[in-house]
């Protein structure tokens, strides 16, 4: 693939190497991202079906949405329910506003879902002009940006996000680097450069879902044997289509027949297909022949069931390769649900899955809110005492509510005073909101109490009867 590069008026030598260094990388991976979101979006088409299907069918639009599980079945199990600070209280640095301002536990969600898609997305976090939030956090996903990692110091030397382009060519970005900010866009026809200096060295994050150290940047969770599956699978349904379609027609034999009646009007001979659909034949005697009229034998028509059990075996190679159980994908008759012991134990591989995404994504998001919170708070850099700042997540188990507060009991049994705290009540499987309440609730108590102690004694009443 030829990269065309950009020279941009405004910017050094340096900054346009960094820029054309960084679009290069980006359009070098840009086929393959985009073929793995059309997978995601289920707008893959199969381009070969086979010979002895109608051309026709291989146009009427058979969709499948067995990447897009694959992916979300374990987004899904990967929620971040807020963050948490051992030595301090959040509430005075302002989190509940930047959570509200930025939409920011639904941008992560965001980042996540890029992440599995592509392998990677990446967190943004930047100053607020006139009129928005302090701080602004905003995800970007692989097809719109890339940048240099430094295996030395674990960050980001710089990141390009293309931000608008026109007839395939970059016409807008935002060049990230250290402890500068460069943003460019065509105007009538001219770029136009604004550089902000800040002292946030390159403020982004990178989310990398499953990274190695012969590929930092991760991998996409539609993995080549998935794509393939799900190509087959397509491959299966258009077959089995175009069988139901003929399914009730049954097998014809004709024995004596002029060849005549399997032509078309111009002489040329009938595709196999057209023959195979064709409702009636209208055949003529011929007085002349040993035979004069034809005879037609019938079969039986074929059942559908081998193109089920192969969409079956395809579904079950889905499952297998994104560890989802069988029933996410197969087409299941299973009439019984199961018991909660297999159901947890058919999801071990995915639960441990999740947890190591989530063990991965943490530091890079732990990092960009702090940096945004210095930023809403007017800090020139995240004060060390933040370092305790940390990501909860939820667990990717999922339990009933009576096997949570079980299990949260028994823990509260051995370590009593864990009853009095939020810590105890999220054992017990109380959510953020009942927590909040209920230590509300207990504040309040509390306090009526003290009141109450504080209030002098009445004096008793003193009765005449007897004087």
């Amino acid at each position: 693939m030829t990269y065309e590069k950009i020279t941009v008026p405004g910017l050094t030598e340096d900054e346009n190497g960094t820029l054309n260094t960084l679009a290069e990388q980006l359009e070098s991976k840009r086929r393959r991202n985009e073929l793995r979101s059309a997978y995601y979006d289920g707008k893959r088409a199969i381009t070969s079906i086979g010979g002895v299907i109608p051309p026709q069918y291989a146009q009427i639009g058979i969709a499948l949405g067995w990447a897009a599980k694959g992916v979300d079945g374990l987004a899904r199990r990967c929620n971040l329910d807020k963050f948490v600070w051992t030595d301090g209280d959040l509430d005075q640095l302002g989190m509940s506003a930047l959570e509200d301002s930025n939409f920011l536990l639904s941008e992560i969600a965001q980042a996540r879902t890029d992440s599995l898609i592509h392998g990677v997305s990446y967190l943004v976090t930047t100053r607020g002009a006139e009129g928005e939030p302090a701080a602004l956090v905003h995800a970007r996903d692989a097809l719109s940006a890339t940048g240099e990692w430094n295996v030395r110091t674990r960050r980001l030397q710089n990141l390009l996000s293309v931000t608008s382009r026109k007839d395939n060519k970059i016409d807008g970005f935002v060049l990230y680097l250290d402890g500068l900010t460069i943003v460019a866009d065509v105007v009538d026809g001219k770029w136009e450069v604004s550089r902000s200096a800040h002292s946030f060295g390159v403020p982004a994050e990178p989310l990398v879902y499953r990274p190695r150290s012969s590929r930092r940047m991760g991998k996409s969770r539609i993995s080549r044997p998935l794509m393939s599956h799900q190509d087959s699978a397509l491959r299966a349904l258009v077959r089995l289509e175009a069988h139901m379609d003929i399914y009730t027609i049954p097998k014809l034999i004709m024995l004596g027949a002029d060849e005549g009646i399997f032509k078309n009007a111009d002489g040329t001979s009938k595709t196999s297909w057209q023959v195979a659909l064709g409702r009636a034949f209208g055949i003529p005697d011929d007085e002349e022949a040993t035979n004069p009229r034809a005879d037609v034998k019938q079969f039986s028509a074929e059942s559908p069931e081998p193109h089920l059990a192969d969409l079956n075996a395809l579904a079950k190679l889905a499952a297998r390769e994104t560890d989802l159980p069988d029933a996410d994908f197969a087409l299941s008759d299973m009439a019984n649900p199961t018991s909660e012991g297999s159901y947890i134990a058919g999801r071990d591989n995915l639960i441990a899955e999740a947890e190591g995404a989530m063990d991965d994504w943490s530091i890079s998001i732990r990092r960009s809110v702090t940096t945004a919170l210095a930023i809403q708070n007017g800090e020139s850099s995240v004060p060390e005492s933040w370092a305790s700042i940390d990501t909860k997540w939820r667990s990717p188990l999922y339990l009933s509510r009576s096997a949570a507060a079980d299990a949260g009991a028994k823990q509260i049994g051995a370590v009593p005073w864990l009853a009095e705290t939020e810590v105890g009540l999220e054992l017990l499987g109380l959510d953020e909101q009942q927590i909040k309440r209920a230590m509300a609730d207990k504040r309040k108590a509390s306090g009526r109490a003290v009141l109450a102690a504080l209030q002098p004694a009445k004096p008793p009443v003193q009765s005449d009867v007897g004087a």
